[in-house]
């Protein structure tokens, strides 16, 4: 049986990364509202996205110094 990947694997997670969103969409411009944002063009979420895995590399590179 396949588990959904939209499953948090830790349910207290999810607001942490839903904050960690918001901030990124707000790095980079895009106005995100709570909910839904099907709204969105492909490059503004494209944007929210790179932004997310640029800081997350940036965190796990200064993690490893």
């Amino acid at each position: 049986m396949a588990s959904s990947s939209n499953k948090s694997v830790v349910p207290e997670a999810k607001e942490a990364l839903n904050r960690f969103k918001m901030e990124a969409a707000n790095e980079v411009g895009v106005n995100l509202k709570q909910g839904y944002n099907g709204d969105l063009t492909s490059r503004e979420a494209g944007s929210v996205g790179g932004q997310m895995v640029k800081k997350m590399i940036k965190a796990y590179e200064e993690s490893m110094r």
